[in-house]
């Protein structure tokens, strides 16, 4: 028999068994759901970090905006040049204008990158400790699972649950227990 076949019976096998898994039909499966952008926002360990990524875009955004200040006054120069200029000044302040204008350009994809990546690196930094603090608060509950409610910013998991079953708090009070 070959290993493939071999997979494929086993994977029907537990999903046969599956069902008798969790005992009788009486019992039911603990789960909570939590909302991880609002465990991001309401923490204080969260706080920081948002506060951190805020700041080093705040300053990229003053950079671009000198830059872009500094673009509109020699555009503004160009278009008040004197008729006495001679046409030799004139095509080199263009030129100076169009590597200052390449460099700006560059400069804003380089930031935006740069954000980008450090707001890729704090989510999957917080992910994972998230996940800690809903696993230990799982564990202290007794739940068999939680679910991540999403957002409209994000996938969607869980299209309804019961206020009850929200452990939000819970894993924003744990997580800042962990992350101090």
């Amino acid at each position: 028999m070959s290993k493939q076949v071999r997979i494929i019976i086993a994977a029907m096998a537990v999903m046969i068994m599956w069902p008798y898994s969790f005992g009788s039909a009486a019992e039911s499966v603990k789960v909570g759901v939590v909302d991880q952008q609002a465990i991001l926002e309401r923490s204080k360990a969260g706080k920081r970090a948002l506060d951190g990524l805020k700041e080093f875009s705040t300053a990229r955004q003053r950079i671009v905006a000198a830059d872009d200040e500094e673009l509109k006054r020699i555009e503004s120069e160009l278009k008040k040049e004197d008729p006495s200029v001679s046409d030799a000044v004139k095509r080199e302040k263009q030129e100076q204008f169009r590597v200052k204008f390449e460099n700006y350009q560059r400069r804003l994809q380089d930031f935006n990158r740069e954000i980008q990546t450090k707001q890729k690196q704090l989510v999957e930094e917080y992910q994972k400790k998230i996940d800690q603090a809903a696993a230990a608060v799982a564990e202290k509950n007794g739940l068999a699972a939680v679910l991540d409610r999403g957002s409209e910013n994000t996938l969607r998991i869980v299209i309804y649950a019961h206020d009850s079953l929200d452990l939000t708090d819970q894993v924003v009070k744990e997580f800042d227990r962990q992350n101090k």
